[in-house]
């Protein structure tokens, strides 16, 4: 049973006697983690030597079957495609339908969720979790760090998610070098309460966590109360969250006594690092959030395609409103409009482009977006920044595009969000904008024009749309308007669109 190709699980071998996952069920160590990912790994090959980088949708809560079930699609052969369990049944039907994705694997709990993928499929295997689990184990093929690993969907400029193909290899280098640079090792415990299908949960948390044969604690869904008591009844080492998260735990710690806000924050002094990401850290959160823990929270700057790029310091300064310089094998350089490389400490703004292993191979049957989003190896990330003339710090401008809105750590696509408005049968013409906002980063806000003698209301757009999308992908505000702002060309003028929404402390 080959291990040696698979670092990840080579690395589990040196720890099998210590505690890998604690989940709602208990404790669970590296040693059996490997003995159920093998159980897995047998049931999908079901005889075959090799999956050969079929893709395996998986829609499982976070806990240690999930784990076992993504290493077990690695452990087989297969590319792991991630399923958000919060999703309507539409974006999860999009994605397995998009990877042409051989089987579907899920938890007992979502098998009513998923009763009509399950009774209208005729292309695809649907496994329970619970029968793979019980698989007896069987010989398993060696897999080498160029083979396809996983893909997750991620909202670009088009009008629909496209499929972001990771390698072994692309995994292997982001977690190495985050590993270096943050200090990871085997004494390390970290609560994990981020969702698992975005790379700063399943990356930055689990697996840099088990490379390193550290401790995993996995909470089902992020809730303030349960994650305080958790840092107040238990030892952790680290904690990473986006900028909404660390609102909520300071909302809930000014709610508490005076008494309970002294256990909490002599909680956070357990601590050894706290980490912000996947949005842009207001300064007052983090001033607040040092305050009650004592903590400066590291920011840093990655997205789905590259992992992580640039970070603050373990040691040393971290400066408000900057994302640092980059992390340990990784290049990154500004460029500008007229794709010129911007000298370093210019103090001149461009886009961020980003080079090396754990960058992304493709998108998924996008070979011409592949190719657009790439210049001499180098990845265009559409993100603007500016080089501190001092220090080299970088710091986060915004969005080449104003198509793309991050909110609550999430990047979503205006256009997809319209796209899916538009198909309301009262709506006939839409455009979504983000606004800036101190919860969110950016709220998502929609204005509607409706059909002639059509009616519906703001509230019944609202829920109809949380049908269809994902929570953080729902307009927060939406106006229904008698036209859009267009130009000359007929194209919609987004920047005078922001102009009608409130302002970013009204829209919670």
């Amino acid at each position: 049973m080959p291990e040696e190709a698979l670092p990840i699980t080579s690395h589990a071998l040196n720890s099998m006697g210590n505690t890998a996952i604690v989940d709602e069920s208990g404790r669970h160590t590296y040693k059996s983690l490997l003995e159920a990912s093998a159980r897995v790994a047998s049931g999908l090959l079901g005889g075959q030597p090799d999956l050969s980088e079929a893709r395996v949708c998986a829609l499982v809560p976070a806990n240690f079957d999930y784990v076992a079930v993504q290493w077990g699609i690695w452990r087989a052969g297969g590319v792991f495609v991630l399923l958000c369990t919060t999703h309507p049944l539409p974006e999860i039907e999009y994605a397995i339908n998009d990877s042409d994705s051989a089987i579907v694997i899920y938890h007992p709990q979502f098998k009513q969720f998923l009763n009509p993928v399950i009774q209208n499929n005729k292309a695809r295997k649907i496994l329970p979790t619970v029968d793979l689990l019980s698989s007896s184990t069987a010989s398993l093929p060696a897999v080498g760090q160029e083979r396809w690993a996983m893909m997750l969907y991620t909202s670009g400029t088009t009008s629909r998610p496209k499929g972001v193909v990771l390698t072994h290899l692309n995994i292997s280098s982001s977690i190495l070098s985050l590993v270096e640079a943050w200090d990871w090792s085997s004494s390390d415990r970290i609560l994990n309460v981020l969702p698992l299908h975005h790379v700063h949960g399943i990356i930055n948390v689990l697996s840099c966590a088990l490379w390193s044969g550290a401790e995993c604690e996995m909470l089902p869904k992020f809730d303030a109360a349960t994650v305080w008591e958790n840092f107040v009844t238990k030892k952790f080492t680290l904690f990473m969250a986006v900028p909404t998260i660390y609102r909520n735990l300071i909302a809930y710690w000014k709610g508490a006594t005076e008494q309970e806000q002294l256990k909490m924050s002599e909680a956070c002094r357990k601590f050894r690092l706290m980490v912000s990401g996947s949005a842009a850290l207001p300064v007052s959160v983090l001033d607040e959030w040092k305050k009650i823990s004592g903590h400066t929270l590291l920011e840093r700057y990655g997205m789905t395609e590259i992992g992580m790029a640039l970070s603050n310091p373990l040691h040393g300064e971290r400066k408000p409103g900057y994302v640092g310089t980059p992390l340990p094998n990784v290049q990154v350089k500004l460029v500008d409009d007229e794709g010129n490389d911007i000298p370093p400490y210019s103090g001149r703004p461009g886009e961020i482009y980003v080079k090396g292993p754990g960058v992304f191979l493709e998108y998924w049957r996008q070979p011409e977006a592949t190719e657009s989003s790439f210049a001499d190896g180098w990845f265009k990330t559409g993100d603007v920044a500016v080089q501190d003339e001092a220090d080299g710090y970088y710091k986060i401008l915004g969005r080449l595009s104003i198509d793309i809105i991050k909110t609550g750590g999430y990047k979503v696509s205006a256009l997809e969000i319209e796209e899916v408005l538009r198909t309301q049968p009262a709506v006939k013409e839409c455009a979504v904008v983000g606004v800036e906002d101190e919860y969110w980063g950016e709220c998502v806000c929609a204005a509607v024009v409706l059909r002639a003698n059509k009616h519906v209301s703001v509230q019944e757009l609202s829920e109809w749309a949380k049908f269809r999308l994902a929570r953080y992908k729902v307009p927060k505000q939406i106006q229904i308007v008698a036209d859009l702002p267009r130009n000359a060309m007929g194209k919609v003028v987004k920047p005078e669109l922001r102009k009608a929404f409130l302002p970013a402390n009204k829209s919670q």
